[in-house]
């Protein structure tokens, strides 16, 4: 462990290097017999992001609301065992495929592949255990002014049933602006299918607050993936005339108890919304979030085609950080993706990944307060 320390703190910024921010690197336990780090990226106005190498897991993200108070805004757990035993994945990467692959298989290149049946009948966020359950190698640094987290995981060919050994880097950069840039690359040796996201779940009123279904959401998308009983897409609709339909700011609350049959599978929105402009590679905005109370907002940016929004329907009070119990739509995520099923629906984005390719994507999570 003492030889794991020295090695972190030769990674750390010069002195010279840290004068507009800091980062913090402390033990934070172990998981199959290796250690855990957190590591705590601030900028010059005390701002600040916690992230775990378990899991690539967000642990917090402290900032200002109107008043200049700071505050947590996404939901998660004091102790990396708290992660491992109980954590309907708050603030982790989920892969090798987030969301959902219909009953576990997919066919590539014609030959069928098996996965874990996680979520019964289907497949969930990289299966029984994904990406959000490795713990990573980090390399600390920094672009400009602003501290960086590298985290890299080589999974082997065949883990959880996916076909070849895929590298993975996840680099989070905290600006000096409150946000939250993530960029994702990855390389196989072997035809793959590849969706990697980060599944924070937040609350801009200060994680632990009763509901989020005061937020205002707005989503840069006029079409979403209907769904089966099993949350598997059905194709693709339009969002005009239907609860769905966020093209305006619009209260979370306001239509999600219409007798809408969407609604009734999830309790609520758990659902792919398509980006109305074409991304090609380049950042738009996804979704922006207000909170009245706080006064604080969320842009999300990304360069993926798709965006699931959810609503926490599924959260049954786990007791997270400080004792704080998580209720019933407590929270809210919006991860950036290609779309759920893409391996089965080849009317959908192709996930798929070839040696000699580049997977990246990017997606920023700026917190503000409204003017």
């Amino acid at each position: 462990m003492k030889t794991h320390i020295l090695a972190l703190a030769a990674l750390l910024p010069s002195a010279s290097d840290a004068a507009k921010f800091s980062i913090n690197a402390q033990p934070f336990g172990e998981v199959d017999g290796k250690p855990v780090q957190l590591y705590t990226l601030s900028n010059e106005s005390g701002a600040k992001v916690s992230i775990t190498n378990y899991g690539g897991t967000v642990t917090s993200l402290i900032v200002p609301d109107k008043n200049g108070t700071m505050g947590d805004v996404v939901l998660g757990f004091d102790t990396v065992d708290d992660y491992v035993e109980k954590s309907p994945y708050f603030g982790c990467v989920t892969g090798r495929y987030a969301n959902r692959i219909a009953k576990g298989k997919f066919t590539l290149d014609g030959k069928e592949y098996t996965l874990a049946t996680n979520n019964a009948p289907n497949h969930l966020h990289g299966g029984e255990k994904g990406f959000d359950k490795q713990v990573w190698n980090a390399n600390l640094g920094n672009d400009g002014d602003n501290p960086t987290l590298a985290l890299t995981y080589t999974s082997p060919d065949g883990e959880g049933g996916y076909p070849g050994t895929l590298t993975s880097t996840v680099t989070y950069t905290w600006t000096q602006h409150n946000a939250l840039r993530i960029d994702y690359n990855a390389t196989t040796d072997k035809p793959t299918v590849l969706n990697l996201t980060n599944h924070s779940y937040f609350n801009l009123a200060g994680e632990g607050s009763e509901t989020v279904l005061d937020h205002k959401v707005q989503i840069n998308a006029d079409r979403y993936n209907p769904v089966d009983p099993t949350s598997i897409p059905t194709g693709i609709a339009p969002v005009k005339g239907t609860p769905f339909d966020f093209t305006t700011a619009t209260p979370i609350g306001k239509r999600i108890e219409q007798d809408h049959e969407q609604l009734k599978n999830g309790k609520g929105y758990d659902h792919n919304y398509i980006m109305k402009d074409s991304r090609d590679g380049k950042l738009g905005v996804a979704a922006i979030v207000t909170e009245s109370t706080s006064g604080r907002t969320l842009i999300v940016k990304t360069t993926e085609p798709g965006i699931q929004f959810y609503t926490g329907n599924f959260l049954d009070g786990p007791k997270g950080k400080g004792g704080k119990v998580y209720n019933h739509r407590s929270a809210l995520c919006l991860e950036a993706q290609t779309f759920p099923d893409a391996p089965n629906q080849k009317e959908f984005p192709s996930p798929a990944l070839r040696p000699g390719e580049t997977y990246v994507q990017t997606t920023i999570y700026h917190l503000g307060v409204s003017k």
